[in-house]
């Protein structure tokens, strides 16, 4: 049938019957696919991003899509990459009960539990597989072992599709933690810029400027930094400790990723930046040279002088081994706060405040 048939009939059914032919603006949403999860404009859906087994088991990472209506943004939020850091967790699902598709412009993709192995286990840092941090391992191997494969997966399915992503963190199940957040700088002015933006609007009063994370993207490391290595913007967030639910770090979660949905415009209102932000310019993370219990001296968000004793660590017959100072003058972001400690583990961070 030609065209100008297709038209004369159209017209016919709309004098005769009164239809309307739909009518569909450049500002809508098409559908939008997550691994085998496709949502349609104004819809949500769930599913499982799959990582295969190999050499150990495989697993399913449960991710939603929150598809716009309209045009606009694509956000990926991914939380769980360490699997006993729950707050930033429980805030995604909390998240997914407050947004209406219909009224978003853009995409939102929610990665719950990016390590479920580590969450289903209880176990801080590592992936029990393979007893590796997923956050040190990316861009991974899709013939590698547990925590390589569920990077590879992450790349291809979150970090490719999205425009900019969020890492939401917390102090792991052995971490007293003050929220702070990470501005890693690129070297792109646009990039740096957008990150910049991003970290203000999260809302979190201290900021580590980070220049020091690798360029190398065959070994990018961090999931954020990973997503800045594909030219989209990306900042690291923590904000939760010890492991604990409490309400304030679920809430400071969901408010600041809706202010950065805010400063992108996918939904209704202005962000609400940090007033006054304390930027940090110098961190650095001090870790354990022996096996035993630590004990603490002092607390998270305590200033500390170059040289203070922040903790020491006792052998398992009761004998101090080793006694830990701080390397400069700063600020406690986190230490740990739970006796076992083991050789190149983490023992605290001290960030130095910049002038």
């Amino acid at each position: 049938m030609s065209q100008k048939n297709c038209l004369r009939i159209a017209i016919f059914f709309l004098i005769v019957f009164g239809f309307s032919l739909p009518i569909f603006s450049a500002e809508d949403n098409g559908p939008f696919t997550v691994g085998t999860i496709t949502a349609e404009a104004g819809e949500i859906k769930s599913g499982y991003l799959h990582v295969p087994k190999k050499s150990d088991p495989g697993c399913e990472i449960p991710v939603t899509i929150i598809n716009g209506s309209k045009k606009g943004k694509v956000l990926a939020l991914v939380a769980g990459v360490h699997g006993y850091e729950y707050p930033p967790i429980l805030a995604l699902y909390r998240l997914k009960q407050k947004i209406d598709p219909t009224s978003l412009s853009g995409t939102l993709i929610l990665t719950y539990i990016a390590n479920p192995p580590g969450f289903q286990k209880r176990i801080v840092y590592y992936n029990p597989y393979d007893w590796k941090n997923l956050n040190r391992v990316f861009p991974g191997d899709p013939n590698g072992t547990s925590a390589l494969r569920i990077a590879h997966v992450l790349v291809e399915e979150i970090v490719k599709k999205c425009d900019c992503l969020i890492d939401l963190h917390c102090g792991d199940g052995n971490e007293a933690l003050i929220p702070y957040s990470y501005w890693m700088q690129s070297g792109d002015p646009e990039i740096d810029e957008t990150t910049r933006d991003m970290v203000l609007a999260f809302g979190l009063k201290y900021i580590i400027i980070d220049p020091s994370r690798t360029k190398d993207i065959t070994d990018s490391k961090y999931l954020g930094n990973t997503a800045i290595l594909h030219g989209k913007p990306a900042i690291t967030t923590e904000s939760g400790y010890l492991g604990k639910t409490d309400e304030i770090s679920i809430k400071r979660n969901i408010d600041g990723i809706f202010s950065v949905m805010r400063l992108f415009e996918m939904v209704n209102g202005q962000p609400s930046p940090v007033e006054e932000p304390i930027w940090i310019d110098k961190y650095e993370v001090v870790y354990s040279d022996v096996d035993g219990l630590f004990y603490p001296l002092t607390e998270m968000g305590y200033y500390v002088e170059e040289g203070e004793k922040i903790g020491y660590v006792m052998d398992y017959l009761g004998e101090t081994r080793r006694v830990f100072r701080a390397p400069f003058t700063g600020i406690l972001l986190y230490l740990i706060h739970t006796p076992p400690t083991s050789k190149g583990e983490p023992l605290f961070e001290v960030g130095r405040i910049k002038k």
